[in-house]
């Protein structure tokens, strides 16, 4: 009988990632055997859905930087009683946490996923001693994107052979097919008809461009009067910011939406998505593209992250940075040209298989074997 590779994830501050889910169920079971340790303020959506689905998982509560020290030694001992052959963190308080914690263990595979590029060479300087202690501590480090591979190597000088570049994985079936009742419920839910409606699915962060979408949508409504703006994941630094420069719009043409689980329903209420990051960098990955793609959506794009590998002016709308004229301008040919979003709709489809699951998942477990 061969003897299963016991594989620990290590998460922090994450309420739901339907990623996560995936890996647990196709992951082959036969030959991996895995558990969680989520760090968190609150049991979440993900550690209910491990525990109802009879996967192992511990829940340590953990509330920043204040918990470190108390968090760390919990990690020590949970991962002490499991005695894992790899550890696999995600996150930044995780990884500090979990890869020390794994080092001080003598856990020979430590893998850490780099999930932000130059966010803190950007905005917060001091944490990139963080990112490089990550860095050594690691074995292995998942480069999301080529935009990340780059960071790594380029902007703090690691090794290359310590990257594996492996992206995002997805059901694509699951964008493409939500089920019609869900769709039908949400509609109900947050008041949309049949007037045109323009998505955004992106945290209230300004480097995310609000304010080039909301400008374009505010002189959009001069042709399309009725027209709704559905900003999802309404919540970030940028909130206040962001809100001001929605009083422009009438009520009655937006719709905030902080949280909505069932994001595959929600993307089918879009007739146009638009998600415009200010520079190329700015993005690690950006699951969102993908997501849009794989639902159907004629979509609005610059690109960042993932998007400078595979998205064009064939497959959705490419607009330059910080151009809410050229967004504006893009927003009205979808809106008006049925034949050219046929046609990216079609080519979007295409351009996505690349980022299925089964070869996610297998990427991923080569790299535990």
């Amino acid at each position: 009988m061969i003897k299963k590779i016991k594989i620990t994830y290590i998460l922090s501050d994450i309420d739901k990632a339907i990623s996560f889910e995936w890996i647990s169920e196709y992951i082959e079971s036969s030959r991996f055997d895995l558990s969680f340790i989520l760090l968190n303020s609150e049991k979440t959506y993900l550690y209910q859905w491990l525990l109802k689905n009879n996967i192992e998982c511990h829940f340590i509560i953990h509330n920043g930087k204040k918990s470190y020290l108390k968090s760390s030694f919990k990690v020590l001992k949970t991962l002490r009683k499991i005695k894992p052959d790899v550890i696999h963190a995600h996150l930044f308080d995780a990884n500090l946490i979990g890869l020390t914690c794994a080092k001080l263990l003598g856990v020979k595979k430590r893998i850490y996923t780099r999930h932000h590029s130059t966010f803190h060479h950007d905005n917060f300087p001091k944490a990139v001693k963080y990112d490089k202690w990550s860095n050594w501590l690691a074995t292995n480090i998942i480069a999301i994107s080529k935009n990340v591979e780059n960071v790594l190597i380029n902007f703090e000088n690691v090794d290359k052979d310590k990257i594996t570049l492996i992206h995002h994985g997805f059901d694509l079936s699951k964008f493409k097919n939500p089920n019609l009742e869900d769709i039908k419920s949400l509609k109900e839910k947050y008041k949309i008809n049949n007037s045109p409606t323009i998505g955004v699915v992106a945290r209230y962060i300004n480097l995310k461009g609000h304010k080039y979408i909301i400008e374009a949508f505010h002189q959009v409504l001069k042709k399309h009067p009725k027209a709704i703006l559905i900003l999802a994941n309404a919540t970030g630094s940028d909130k206040k910011e962001i809100r001001e420069l929605l009083t422009k719009i009438p009520k009655d043409n937006y719709r905030e939406i902080v949280f909505e689980p069932n994001l595959f329903a929600l993307y089918k209420l879009f007739d146009v998505y638009v998600h415009v990051p200010i520079d190329s960098k700015i993005e690690a990955f950006g699951q969102t593209y993908i997501e849009a793609l794989a639902a159907g959506i004629p979509s609005v794009f610059t690109l960042s992250g993932v998007a400078s590998e595979f998205i064009n002016n064939k497959n959705s709308i490419v607009v330059p940075f910080k151009d809410s004229n050229a967004i504006e301008k893009a927003l009205y040919e979808l809106l008006s040209d049925n034949k050219n979003r046929l046609k990216l709709i079609e080519n979007g489809e295409k351009s996505i298989q690349q980022f299925n699951l089964i070869s996610f998942v297998t990427k991923l477990e080569d790299l535990y074997l």
